[in-house]
């Protein structure tokens, strides 16, 4: 049995060119290699000679090394099978930033600015940053192409009960650009005694599995345990797939905390650089959208006072960022009058309460600019779920699941809800589970580009819609 299973195994960990060469020693070697020609074409450019000053020679050598020690520091070249193109090319870009400001802030403060070209540095990262991105961005496109066709596999071997291993081979089948393949499975009836396990031990090794993948449910830990200790003379990367039921996860990943592992089950995306560069869009987007909101804003402010007496902005609390409140700002598009025992009455059609102008404002999300300065203020954003009044909070998050993770980031004057037809009164149950869908889905799948994505679908579809009353 032994003897069948080296060749098996030597043979799956040779075929795999990727394997053999992980981008762990390839990228490290090449990213050095690219910032150096790079250095050298810049300074041909910018001085028309390619031999460099001793002390440009210096910088670019720093260069280098920053690039590949933050990269690495960053986890940027660990293996990519999982990891998606744009992922990694942002990742990259941030660590190109990072050094950039590194070697301008060295030259600032070494008062050697004027012995330095700020357009060499600039193009020497700018070129190197694309050259590395565009050899990402191939390697990672070749690959899945060989791995959709059948190449570049990496055999997994399932254990589990029916149903969870059922499920994962489904996911492994529809992720086919992964490039898993299915050395075999063991179905388990149960908790397995030990001659099974031992059996199960023989099994993966004989089908030359790279990977033996846990697929159980949380409850059966002890079995996880068992299997891990049978395993413990095998060279194959061992993984445990657990099956959450019926939970809502949020962003779930691992993480170490307090020198303990830990499975996240429900955190935001949006936390450490992803807060940084969240909110610097914010301050950019939002405030070059004020200045051009203004001249309208000033009309709409004028007309209401107008049309009805009572002031122009309608201010009212509602649930901000991890569950503080806040108080959020809308043109006033009723009239004044008093809710009964605090209640919130939802706007209908054909509202009475509704001022001259009221509905276009609300049909037309005009009420909503005046938030902008809730955006400026940092408390809001300008994509992220809707802020429902206090009392729909308190209403809703016993009936609706997950409700209250849609605070797990700050609301926004425009959503994923919003832009899909999600928009208006909220009358019934279904209407607020499918709200809350959309906003947990935007949640758990944010990045910039899906921000940019829903403001571009805001202004051409999301002003208007027959449910904004």
């Amino acid at each position: 049995m032994h003897s069948e299973s080296k060749p098996r195994a030597a043979q799956k960990r040779g075929v795999i060119f990727s394997e053999r060469y992980p981008p762990k020693i390839i990228f490290p070697v090449f990213d050095l290699l690219v910032v150096l020609l790079c250095g050298v074409l810049a300074y041909l450019l910018r001085f028309g000679t390619i031999h460099l000053h001793e002390r440009y020679a210096l910088a670019l050598f720093c260069m280098s090394l920053l690039v590949v020690v933050i990269n690495n520091s960053t986890g940027s070249y660990k293996r990519w099978r999982i990891s998606s193109t744009f992922y990694i090319v942002t990742k990259l870009m941030l660590v190109w930033l990072v050094v950039g400001i590194i070697v301008t802030s060295i030259i600032y403060f070494a008062h050697a600015a004027e012995r330095y070209s700020r357009l060499w540095v600039g193009l020497t990262l700018l070129l190197s940053f694309l050259l590395a991105a565009s050899a990402r961005a191939l390697v990672q496109y070749g690959l899945r192409r060989i791995r959709i066709r059948g190449g570049a596999r990496r055999p997994v071997f399932l254990v589990g009960p029916s149903k969870n291993v059922l499920h994962v081979a489904r996911g492994i089948r529809a992720a086919a650009w992964e490039g898993h393949s299915i050395a075999g499975v063991e179905r388990l009836n149960g908790v397995p005694c030990q001659e099974q396990l031992e059996k199960i031990a023989a099994r993966i090794s004989d089908s030359g599995a790279a990977e033996v993948w846990i697929c159980v449910p949380l409850e059966m830990g002890d079995t996880v345990h068992s299997l891990f200790y049978v395993l413990r003379n095998h060279t194959e990367e061992i993984r445990l797939i657990p099956e959450f039921k019926d939970m809502r996860l949020l962003n779930h990943r691992t993480s170490e905390v307090a020198g303990h592992l830990a499975i996240d089950l429900s955190v935001s995306p949006i936390s450490g650089m992803a807060r940084f560069v969240k909110r610097a869009e914010d301050i950019v987007l939002g405030g070059l959208i004020t200045l051009m909101i203004a001249p309208i804003c000033l009309v709409i402010a004028v007309l209401i006072k107008l049309t009805s007496p009572g002031p122009v902005l309608f201010k009212q609390y509602r649930t901000g960022s991890n569950g503080k409140v806040f108080k959020v700002y809308k043109f006033r598009s009723m009239k004044v009058h008093q809710e009964k025992d605090g209640a919130v009455t939802q706007a209908t059609k054909n509202d009475n309460r509704l001022t001259p102008i009221g509905a276009f404002l609300r049909r037309t999300s005009l009420d909503e600019l005046p938030q902008f300065y809730n955006v400026l203020q940092g408390r809001m954003s300008i994509v992220g779920p809707r802020p429902h009044a206090l009392a729909h909070n308190e209403y809703y998050k016993e009936l609706v699941e997950s409700y209250m993770r849609r605070h797990k980031v700050k609301p926004g004057i425009t959503g994923w809800a919003q832009v899909n037809g999600l928009r208006g009164e909220t009358d019934t149950l279904e209407k607020m589970q499918r709200r809350v869908e959309y906003d947990l889905w935007y949640i758990d799948n944010w990045s910039v580009w899906l921000d940019l994505k829903i403001i571009f679908m805001t202004v051409f579809k999301g002003f208007k819609h027959a449910n904004a009353y």
